[in-house]
Parts: C-alpha cells; structure tokens; sequence
C-alpha cells in the first residue's frame, strides 16, 4: 500500500493551514503543499472546488481581504470573482486539501481524516 499523500493549498500565515500541515504530520502523510503567496492556485484545480462546494463557500466572507474587496456590495460574475480570487488568495476559506477524490474547505479535521481512509469497497 502507498503512503498517503494530500496535496494543500493555502497560506503560511493562515492558522487554518498551519492546523492542517500539523494533523497530515502528526499522522505521518505526505503533503504537497503550494504557497498561494508564492504562486496562484491554477484555475482548472480552482475550478474542482468551485464544482464541488460552489464558489461562495469558498469565501472567506469575515476575512480582513474579503471585507477590503467590498465583494460585499460588488456585482460581479463568477469569472470576475474567480479571477480576484486568483490575484487575492486571503478571500479563500484556506487551506483548500485535496486527498485523493476527497476536497476540503478550510479547517476540517473530519474531512481530513476521511482522506486518510482509503478507498471503500
């Protein structure tokens, strides 16, 4: 059997994605992790989320970010949303944690732990 393995995107300042970093440790999982600080999150895997959750649950509607945008008040169509996101990746409810077929939203140690599951049968 492989070693499980996750791939995260999120932010190193974000407590979320540190508490995600930590749970894959502690549990000896191999994570990939991208810096959205560095680098934007590609729009096809943005787009993986987008399908599953819906954009609006990807918000991050009580950040700092998020209240700066005014997205609030803006109308604006999800491209234009989807773009902002890929300039601003502090509107994100981070970290976004991708084990296997099993996508997660923020801070979600059930999620998580499901990826470590494995495949049922």
């Amino acid at each position: 059997m492989t070693a499980p393995q996750v791939q995260m995107f999120g932010l190193k300042k974000s407590a979320a994605t540190r508490a995600a970093e930590r749970f894959f440790k502690e549990r000896r999982v191999k994570v990939q992790f991208v810096d959205l600080g560095q680098r934007p999150i590609a729009r096809g895997e943005l787009a993986r989320f987008v399908q599953k959750f819906g954009l609006n649950a990807l918000l991050d509607t009580g950040s700092k970010a998020y209240e700066r945008s005014n997205l609030a008040y803006l109308r604006t169509t999800e491209e234009g949303l989807i773009a902002r996101i890929l300039e601003t990746p502090e509107l994100l409810r981070l970290p976004l944690v991708r084990g296997g077929k099993v996508l997660t939203v923020g801070e979600d140690p059930e999620g998580w732990a499901r990826m470590l599951e494995g495949p049922r049968s």
